[in-house]
């Protein structure tokens, strides 16, 4: 029988830090409905995650976060897709992940396969006994779509699900997500994939230094909701201005006005009291002129707000490489991950200020690859290389804030220097005090694409490097890197990254690397 369609509701939803009480969301309402495919968007750290998991268990808010408002979801049965492992999970043999899952066990071998075959796995993979930490990012997301389609859930909340997918697959998930016949709330900063996507979007931001909350909910496509915004935003910054030009033309009428009216009761005779009085009864209605105009600057236009880009760049002389420089000659005859051979006869070779882009199907050993790249960069002396991995706190172990890992010396400069690049990317005060492996994806991919800049770094080795950049921020990183004068050597799915950043991309398969014309 089939299960009848339910909304989900959330009604004037607020959340707030407890740590800092900085409030993330305010006064949040909108519903959600078959065929809705809501995109949340917005900076990051601005409560997005937050907000999702929020929705599938409340109760997983209590350490850190409280809200206020109402969730009506009818018994709705959620299907939740995180954006990341906990190391507990990742430890586990791939077969007892799958066990954990409450459909597992329940279905048929044949159910099975189409889960599998629906997100391009063979459906052997559920019995593997490796560590769910040695299969690749792709993989590892693949796998949790399938078990979560293996219980038909009401409503899915997927956290970043295009990351880490190739781009064979970015493509089933775009329409795995047109097709699906539940409603779908999920975070993406994959570009192409909300335009091709999205028919609401839940745009929450942080204004004014980051303290003032505003939540967006609009009822289109997500390129139509760009459009209309920039045009909105230029039209009332038009009108607001233009108010203001009038009122300072009014406002300096007025004044003239006054001034004249006041210099001449200073100036009127004793000997002339009826005159005195008039004066005194105009300076009344000049006054209360100004009192008019003084109201009707209260109700002007106010002009648009929006919360900026991130913002900061690389020093072009420290990062300049010239063009002949010998940057990496790597050739293996074989690729493996433990005992699995991965690839035969890869050569990667890079020269001078080369951008490369490296693609492939999940598993193929991108990731892997990079790694030796990474090891064989970062002990030269004639090149300063810096490494950013796609597990992020393989750099960020342990409680460090922001700032002690900028400015790990401790010295009044250097801790001043931290802080002012911190706030180009648009951390608060209190969140360059919170220890660096408790910040978003977002804000700890800023966080080590900081330290780069601070390093001086002329090579950069980079693991999906716009992966947890909003749509907002993604495309100033692809900017800063394309403008990059030093040799980059990276893996990404992002398409907009391959096409603006990189000079030449190769695609790695069994039988190597080769040119990538996408």
């Amino acid at each position: 029988m089939e299960r009848k369609m339910r909304m989900l509701q959330v009604k004037h939803l607020t959340v707030t830090h407890k740590k800092d009480l900085t409030t993330l969301i305010e006064g949040l309402s909108f519903t959600l409905s078959p065929g809705d495919r809501a995109a949340v968007i917005g900076e990051e750290g601005n409560g997005k995650s937050t907000l999702l998991r929020l929705l599938y268990d409340p109760a997983a808010l209590e350490p850190y976060a409280e809200w206020t408002g109402e969730i009506v979801d009818q018994g709705l049965r959620k299907g939740y897709l995180a954006q990341e492992l906990s190391p507990d999970e990742l430890a586990l043999p791939v077969w007892e992940f799958c066990q954990r899952a409450p459909a597992f066990d329940p279905a048929d071998p044949g159910a099975l396969d189409r889960a599998a075959r629906q997100v391009g796995l063979d459906a052997s993979l559920f019995w593997d006994d490796r560590p769910m930490s040695t299969l690749s990012g792709g993989e590892r997301v693949k796998l949790r779509l399938a078990l979560l389609t293996l219980d038909q859930p009401d409503v899915l909340l997927l956290d970043e699900p295009s990351n880490d997918l190739d781009v064979s697959t970015l493509e089933w998930l775009e329409q795995f997500l047109l097709n699906c016949k539940v409603p779908v709330l999920y975070i993406s900063h994959d570009e192409p994939l909300l335009e091709c996507t999205a028919n609401l979007i839940l745009h929450l931001e942080r204004l004014r230094r980051r303290t003032a909350p505003r939540c967006t909910v609009a009822r289109m496509g997500y390129a139509q909701y760009v459009e209309q915004r920039a045009a909105g935003f230029a039209h009332q910054e038009q009108t607001a201005r233009k108010e203001r030009a009038e009122y300072a033309a009014k406002m300096e009428k007025y004044r003239q006005i006054r001034d004249a009216v006041d210099h001449q009761l200073n100036t009127v005779s004793r000997q002339n009291p009826g005159k005195g009085r008039l004066l005194k009864k105009k300076m009344h209605t000049v006054l209360s002129m100004g009192q008019r105009f003084e109201r009707e600057k209260e109700n002007m236009t106010a002009l648009p707000e929006w919360e900026e880009a991130i913002l900061t760049a690389f020093d072009a002389d420290k990062a300049a490489l010239p063009a002949g420089k010998t940057v990496l000659r790597l050739d293996l005859p074989e690729l493996q991950a433990g005992e699995r051979l991965l690839a035969r006869d890869v050569r990667l070779w890079v020269d001078g200020p080369e951008h490369i882009g490296i693609v492939g199907a999940n598993g193929a050993g991108k990731s892997t690859l990079l790694k030796l790249a990474a090891e064989e960069l970062l002990p030269r002396t004639d090149i300063r290389a810096a490494y950013m991995p796609q597990n992020y706190n393989e750099l960020l172990l342990g409680n460090r804030t922001p700032v002690e890992l900028l400015a790990p010396s401790g010295h009044k400069d250097d801790v001043t220097r931290a802080r002012t690049l911190l706030g180009s990317m648009k951390y608060k005060a209190e969140e360059m005090e919170h220890p660096a492996a408790a910040l978003s994806g977002g804000q700890r991919a800023k966080l080590l694409f900081l330290s780069m800049v601070l390093d001086g770094a002329n090579v950069l080795v980079l693991d999906e490097p716009t992966r947890n950049f909003s749509p907002l921020s993604a495309p100033v990183i692809r900017e800063v890197l394309a403008q990059f004068p030093g040799a980059i050597v990276s893996v990404s799915h992002d398409r907009l990254y391959l096409e603006q950043v990189c000079t030449r991309v190769l695609e790695l398969t069994k039988d190597g690397l080769t040119p990538w014309y996408g």
